[in-house]
């Protein structure tokens, strides 16, 4: 079993379902204080570092409330759009891996600010942004061909973007000072861990559900037509009946008769009796 997996299993309870829906609120309530009082924001409930350190701990947590523009009508837009990005991955992934994936990024903000601020003493603040683009990355590396209208009338992929925006970051890193680097690196470390340093992440992609689906499908058809199979692999389920050039083995390491296929062989969790154990 995967630490995502582990984890998900021991914590999942804890997740925050339609999490974006509450982020959407924050949002709604940032835009209002930026038009009613900027200041206000800037000075009580920014992720001003130097501040954190004096005492004032909300920080970590109200600047979250920064909207993604402060102009009425691309802030509808902006609100739209990450909010149908947010609940589309949290229904393909699940809210844990979901919820696990945004609050990283959030994370990944407090840390950057806080570390340019102990290095330089140069107080950096951070809003939402780089936690928007983040969810935005997700969602092109989870579903490259969706398509998006650009200026509400060009069809573009997901994926062509996405990889836009990462030239933009990768030109910003080359050009950028060392507090820039550090604070683009960080606030899209969600991303850097989920994707390029995880492979479980492949379990959630569409790709993966459609052969699942597939594969349901397949087992209905079998049973329906009154072929029962003779082997079965107890990690994956598959059987002789989905792949003729499947191979199966049994386990001398596991206490019982669990069959495997050659793919879960020598991955699987060996099963013991907890006398043994």
């Amino acid at each position: 079993m995967s630490l995502m997996s582990r984890l998900e299993r021991r914590f999942g309870k804890y997740a925050i379902h339609n999490l974006m829906f509450y982020i959407m609120i924050l949002y709604g309530v940032g835009f209002i204080v930026m038009h009613v009082n900027p200041m206000f924001y800037y000075q009580y409930l920014s992720l001003d570092a130097s501040m954190i350190f004096r005492g004032q701990v909300w920080r970590l947590v109200t600047f979250l409330i920064y909207p993604p523009d402060t102009d009425i009508l691309y802030f509808i837009i902006a609100m739209w759009l990450y909010y149908s990005l947010g609940i589309t991955l949290e229904r393909v992934w699940g809210a844990f891996r979901f919820n696990l994936y945004f609050f990283t990024g959030v994370l990944g903000h407090i840390l950057a600010a806080l570390i340019i601020y102990l290095v330089s003493g140069q107080v950096f603040l951070l809003g939402t942004a780089f936690l928007n683009w983040s969810l935005f990355f997700a969602f092109a590396a989870t579903f490259p061909d969706m398509q998006f209208l650009l200026f509400f009338i060009i069809p573009v992929k997901a994926k062509w973007l996405g990889i836009l925006n990462g030239v933009y970051f990768l030109y910003e890193l080359i050009v950028g000072n060392w507090a820039t680097r550090v604070a683009i690196l960080l606030s899209v470390a969600n991303f850097l861990l989920f994707f390029l340093g995880s492979r479980d992440m492949k379990r959630v992609s569409p790709k993966e559900i459609k052969r699942k689906a597939v594969y349901q499908k397949q087992v209905s058809k079998a049973r329906s037509d009154g072929k029962h199979p003779r082997h079965r692999c107890a990690v994956c389920g598959r059987t002789e009946l989905d792949d003729e050039s499947l191979e199966f083995r049994y386990c001398s390491k596991c206490e019982g008769n669990y069959e495997y296929c050659q793919e879960h062989l020598y991955t699987h969790k060996h099963v013991t009796s907890h006398k043994n154990e």
